[in-house]
């Protein structure tokens, strides 16, 4: 425990963040880092609780009370070693993690978590500054052959995990750069991406091949895996959109969040409008915009279209509004369903919940409108609220409605491997295993749409499971 007194003594403080109306002339990070000395203050809050609830809430295990006593002892170095012990991108779940682990923080039952998330970004962005942070080959190799399919947060963390245990990995990514939804289905204004570049130099120094455009399934087989390769782990992630099934919705104004998202990533990385775009340009600017679907992906639309200059923004949610706050007595230290603004609805959005979509208004092949009802739900069922249609205008509508599994075609259907009644890879989280011993899987593929701090969590774990099916016995962390 850092300081016995500390979070009596000091309130909780936070990152705070550029002006909106100045951050969204450009597509940077825009949160204000604190400095060293209030970072230790803010360690220095953390009680080291008997049982830190905190872990609880935590998926990748971090050792939190830890980490924040050698924060406040000004052991930068050392903290990093033990935030590294259970995360391998802590800078990624530092940007783009909700942070479960406050919401389960003691401090939090009086709204007074310890701030974990900047902290632990903090950490490892001081890592990379200093040059803490350097590969870690293995000093012998096994013989062995891994091809792990998907480079996002799952596919990563296995992959670097297998290769510091001594296993030639190779990892197929089918879009043109790594990361996969870290890469283009997060703006640039959460997370820039040339920190996913500097860990795949890192990567590629600990031994791990590359292989972009490359689509399994597609490009190459799951048969040509399989006779090259000793195992292959599956963490391609759950990008099958869930659609808009109602009149007009096939109008070309209807579009998928992921390719809106992804095209101005593309952009920001500096490809041309023909490379970021081969559909044709998709943007927000001078137009209304809705968007469907309450979740991250909606907000970072929002946000996106903010950027581009749209001329309004509404964001729609068929759940009804959460309340402004929890009640802790029966909801803490479990994640609670609450209200949240995110940085995105701060720089200018129109919010409405309990809306059902009814029809995509159309003129000239152009969308104009979407017809909604309200609705109100009655023991668990939806019902709609008699006279309470109306019409919002749009140009552009854009669906952020979450995802119904992983993609079926070429990959999964080659490799025959079994999958859940939700439509996702059946493998447990023992071993990792699928139907085929050859197969495992890990990540969104395996459970499901979810956080990053759990695809992270996933690819360590089956990274453990395939270096003990190789090899026998392990020394990978779960």
């Amino acid at each position: 425990m850092g300081k016995e007194t500390g979070f009596l003594e000091l309130d909780r403080e936070d990152r705070s963040y550029e002006d909106p109306q100045e951050r969204i002339k450009n597509y940077k990070e825009f949160a204000i880092p604190l400095p060293a000395e209030k970072l230790k203050n803010q360690a220095s809050r953390c009680m080291n609780c008997g049982i830190p609830y905190c872990h609880n809430g935590c998926p990748v295990n971090n050792m939190i009370p830890d980490w924040n006593h050698l924060v406040y002892e000004d052991d930068w170095r050392e903290a990093l070693d033990n935030l590294h012990s259970t995360n391998n991108f802590p800078e990624f779940t530092g940007r783009v993690c909700p942070a479960p682990c406050e919401a389960a923080c003691t401090l939090n039952i009086v709204d007074q978590p310890v701030t974990i998330k900047s902290i632990e970004c903090a950490i490892a962005d001081r890592g990379w500054k200093e040059g803490w942070i350097v590969p870690r080959p293995a000093l012998t190799k096994t013989g062995k052959r891994v091809a792990v399919v998907g480079s996002g947060p799952a596919g990563l963390a296995c992959a670097q995990q297998l290769a510091r245990a001594g296993h030639s990995v190779t990892v197929f990514e089918k879009s043109d750069r790594l990361g996969g939804l870290l890469r283009y289905g997060i703006p640039d204004f959460k997370m820039e991406k040339h920190l996913i570049n500097r860990r795949a130099v890192q990567m590629e120094a600990e031994g791990v091949t590359f292989r972009t455009s490359t689509e399994v399934g597609v490009d190459i087989s799951i048969k040509s895996l399989k006779e090259n390769f000793d195992a292959i782990v599956l963490a391609g992630g759950a990008e099958d959109p869930r659609g808009l099934n109602i009149p007009g919705a096939e109008l070309p104004g209807v579009r998928l969040a992921m390719e809106f998202l992804t095209q101005q990533n593309k952009r920001n990385a500096g490809d041309s409008e023909e490379r970021a775009a081969p559909r044709g340009t998709l943007t927000a600017t001078g137009k209304d915009v809705i968007v469907i679907g309450g979740g991250d992906t909606g907000s970072d639309c929002v946000g996106t279209s903010n950027r581009q200059g749209a001329k309004s923004v509404t964001q729609i949610e068929i759940m009804p509004k959460p309340p402004e706050k929890e009640n802790k007595a029966l909801t803490w230290p479990n994640w609670p369903m609450k209200l949240r603004t995110s940085s995105s609805h701060e720089e200018g959005a129109e919010r409405d919940w309990a809306v059902l979509t009814k029809e995509v208004v159309g003129e000239d092949g152009k969308v104009t409108g979407l017809r909604c009802v309200r609705i109100e739900w009655v023991g668990g069922q939806m019902q709609e609220i008699e006279g309470s249609e109306f019409v919002l205008p749009a140009d552009l509508i854009l669906l952020a409605m979450g995802f119904v599994g992983p993609v079926k075609a070429g990959m999964l259907d080659q490799s025959g491997v079994k999958l859940t009644e939700r439509g996702n890879v059946d493998a447990n989280t023992l071993d990792y295993r699928t139907s085929d011993d050859m197969i495992f899987a890990c990540g969104d593929m395996r459970r499901g749409q979810s956080l990053i701090v759990w695809a992270i969590r996933e690819g360590r774990q089956a990274a453990r499971a395939v270096d003990e099916a190789l090899m026998g016995v392990t020394e990978l962390p779960r």
